[in-house]
């Protein structure tokens, strides 16, 4: 029996972000202002054509999948992508939220659009923090880090959006928000995880040190019509 993380998009989108899915036959896929990700039950060519007919011209979808899919050509790749897919493995992290740390709710989405532009953690849109719990680290009252929830697959929820300013990074902003995340994650009874490219071997080490451990490798699509 396939892991529910095998096809994290559309599980998402089937259970713990329901609320934000739009549906398409046998894909589903979330609202455009909030995210462009695209799930299909079975990557097949049906489930191609249903997302097809749901694509304006100027749509990108956004596919995982952990193994590699021939795409039809009515979609182009724009990009193609490895990632590392990692579930948090340690000990439940601390009780309390650090006192360095804030909630971030809409009034601070203009500040989390360019710290994400700055920083490319991956999509973010202008209603990205409709996945909640998103928190952020403030210096002189300028937003300099944040971290947030994304897609749930239950009873996984992932952690996104792990962004630090470049000039306050090295200062542990990360790894306190990533244990933040976690901590309000496991306190819901779920388990965290979260996508990194193989590339970036950086996150991948403070990843680690804090308790996640990868599953299995996965691969990324972006499509446009």
């Amino acid at each position: 029996m396939a892991h529910v993380l095998d096809n994290p998009i559309y599980n998402a989108l089937t259970t713990g972000n329901k609320h934000l899915a739009v549906e398409a036959g046998g894909a589903f896929y979330f609202k455009d202002n909030v995210a462009p990700f695209a799930g299909m039950k079975n990557n097949s060519a049906a489930d191609f054509e249903a997302l097809l007919k749901n694509a304006t011209d100027d749509r990108v979808f956004v596919i995982f999948t952990p193994e590699q899919v021939n795409v039809p050509d009515y979609f182009k790749v724009l990009r193609h992508f490895k990632m590392f897919q990692m579930v948090y493995e340690a000990d439940s992290p601390p009780t309390e939220m650090e006192s360095s740390i804030t909630s971030l709710d809409d009034e601070h989405v203009e500040e989390m659009l360019a710290l994400t532009k700055l920083t490319n953690p991956g999509p973010f849109l202008q209603r990205t923090i409709d996945f909640s719990n998103y928190t952020g680290v403030f210096t002189d009252g300028n937003l300099i880090a944040m971290a947030g929830h994304r897609m749930q697959p239950l009873p996984y929820v992932e952690i996104s959006a792990v962004c630090t300013h470049p000039e306050h990074t090295g200062k542990g902003h990360a790894a306190k928000l990533l244990l933040e995340q976690a901590r309000r994650i496991i306190a819901a009874d779920k388990i965290p995880f979260l996508h990194v490219l193989q590339e970036n071997t950086g996150a991948i080490k403070v990843y680690e040190r804090i308790g996640f451990k990868t599953r299995v490798p996965i691969l990324g699509y972006v499509l446009s019509k």
